[in-house]
């Protein structure tokens, strides 16, 4: 059943390849089907979200020999200065908001960076580029004229033939010529007066590009679905019902309050093309921090949820955190594993929570098979129900004295991707242990809109460190813990594993690091600036591979000497 729903699958993602693909067309859909190697073509490398590349060119024996190969620093001007960069603009603001520039809030790599094709396609707020994979030199760039909205941002981008797509802040998806950087279509994607605001890298997924946005007012979260060709919408999920009778709609206080219950999915999934299903989590639900106006579960916030591509008809999901009250989204991307449990060959999801909790999940189903606790400090839950639910104590909600909670707002993990490893069978992980005071400022919960009601001092943390954990049992294998600093407050970027038996990974000293992915020993390293901002990827070009790290607004690509 599953081999005939896989090639099901990859028949209609051949008969969604871009009319006239060939070899320099760019990305064919279908190749998204195959494990990560040669190339980087979508999000999380390919659709399981397991950052591991099958690449081993540069391996355990020989990584000591990794040099710099080129670096680039990613041009911002737009008013034509740079002859030598083709630039583009775009927008739909007379006088754009004054985002953007170096050293601006969010304008930093911090996202995913595609490698299709010998060519480099990366993203920050209001602008993306085209870079030589080969050389580090800019092919193209283009400029969003932005309305403002919130520029924390951005994941990256995604692509279908020879065209790029990503999102920008106020709320539009553009669509771009791979080749040139021209815009051939955007559209407006969410209610920019409703504070929406647009960060996640899109997806693609046959003949679906699937988008989600945030938000931090009282919106509705939702994920779309649209046509690659054309822009035009497909069809649209809700994290929260919408109407009393719907599905979930019984743990919420009434309509009012589910409509504007948050959900949000600003972060990318994973796909199984046997399954045909896209897993995505949601976030917070809203009032996001004090929860009296909200009482019930608050469904479908703070889950991942298993929908058809198709039609974005909820399949199964799974609630991590019950009626929230701390912002600890679900929005981390959830890593399929195909493996033994117990002795049983599952389909499973795997998924470090914001919270300090691990899970696993059968992928299937959606049924839960472990649950365990990954950070000593989280101290918001008094344990694990039968449901595998971590158990919200009530004593560290917001309080008029304060409540002294861990983690604090921005979580154990945050959105910085982990990876897993199949030859180890570990989970790997950056973890901070950060700590706040969470203060209740108004007493009568129909004030709370947004953080509305309450106040968050952030405090500090006991530290950062990187983890391999077990999925079969849960318990952490390895623990390397780095040296306090308090100049970085929030997660440390994501992680990248490869078939070489290396695990590469930033630390606190703004380091690029391999290690060995069996106990973490440090295997080499190199100093790039005070901070790495965002994780290493690695692709495979005229047969030598490459590995790629971003810091601030410069691309640094190494390979063996």
């Amino acid at each position: 059943m599953l081999l005939a729903v896989f090639l099901c699958s990859a028949a209609l993602a051949q008969d969604a390849a871009p009319s006239g693909y060939g070899p320099d067309s760019g990305l064919d859909p279908r190749s998204l089907l195959q494990p990560l190697s040669g190339s980087w073509p979508t999000y999380g490398g390919d659709y399981t979200a397991r950052r591991y590349s099958e690449l081993q060119q540069i391996n355990r024996s020989n990584v000591k020999n990794l040099a710099l190969a080129w670096a680039t620093q990613l041009p911002t001007d737009h008013g034509g200065a740079d002859a030598l960069v083709p630039t583009s603009v775009g927008g739909i603001a007379a006088e754009p908001v004054p985002f953007g520039g170096p050293g601006a809030s969010g304008t930093q790599v911090v996202g995913s960076v595609l490698e299709v094709n010998g060519t480099l396609y990366m993203s920050v707020p209001d602008h993306a580029w085209a870079v030589d994979a080969r050389t580090g030199r800019v092919r193209w760039h283009y400029f969003w004229k932005t309305r403002g909205g919130t520029h924390i941002g951005n994941r990256g981008m995604g692509m279908w033939g020879n065209r790029v797509y990503f999102e920008v802040p106020d709320d539009y998806l553009i669509a771009l010529d791979a080749n040139t950087g021209k815009e051939i279509w955007h559209r407006e994607i969410a209610n920019f007066n409703q504070e929406y605001y647009s960060t996640t890298a899109p997806m693609v997924i046959g003949d679906h590009l699937l988008v989600g946005t945030g938000d931090d007012l009282d919106a509705q979260g939702m994920l779309q679905s649209f046509d690659p060709r054309t822009g035009e919408r497909q069809w649209v999920f809700y994290g929260t019902p919408s109407k009393k009778g719907d599905p979930g709609s019984d743990t919420w206080p009434n309509e009012d309050a589910m409509r504007h219950g948050g959900g949000y999915m600003w972060l990318s999934g994973s796909y199984d093309p046997q399954l045909h299903l896209y897993y995505v989590g949601t976030a917070n639900p809203n009032p996001i921090i004090v929860g009296g106006s909200r009482p019930g579960a608050n469904l479908y916030t703070c889950s991942v949820v298993a929908l058809n591509v198709d039609t974005g008809k909820m399949v199964w999901y799974y609630q991590y955190s019950p009626h929230d009250t701390h912002d600890y989204d679900a929005t981390q991307s959830a890593i399929l594993v195909d493996g033994r449990f117990h002795g049983k060959a599952r389909k499973l999801l795997l998924q470090a929570y914001r919270g300090g909790y691990f899970f696993v999940l059968d992928r299937v189903t959606g049924e839960h098979l472990l649950t365990s606790k990954f950070s000593d400090s989280a101290n918001w839950a008094t344990g694990i129900d039968a449901a595998g639910h971590p158990t919200r104590d009530p004593d560290k909600d917001t309080a008029i004295g304060g409540a002294l909670v861990s983690p604090s707002n921005p979580g154990v993990v945050n959105w910085t991707p982990s990876s897993f490893d199949p030859q180890t069978g570990l989970f790997y992980v950056q973890v901070n242990r950060p700590y706040s005071e969470f203060y209740l400022t108004d007493t009568d919960p129909r004030d709370a809109v947004g953080f509305g009601g309450s106040q968050e001092m952030l405090l500090g943390s006991t530290g950062h460190s990187l983890l391999a954990i077990d999925y079969q049992t849960g318990k952490i294998a390895w623990q390397l813990d780095y040296p306090l600093s308090y100049g970085v407050r929030g997660p440390l970027p994501g992680l990248l594993s490869t078939a070489g038996h290396l695990l590469f990974g930033s630390d606190m000293g703004g380091n690029l690091v391999a290690r060995d992915p069996a106990n973490g020993k440090p295997l080499w390293h190199v100093r790039l600036s005070q901070y790495v901002t965002n994780a290493p990827e690695t692709y495979l070009l005229d047969g030598r591979q490459y590995v790629l790290i971003g810091a601030g607004m410069s691309l640094y690509a190494f390979a063996l000497n």
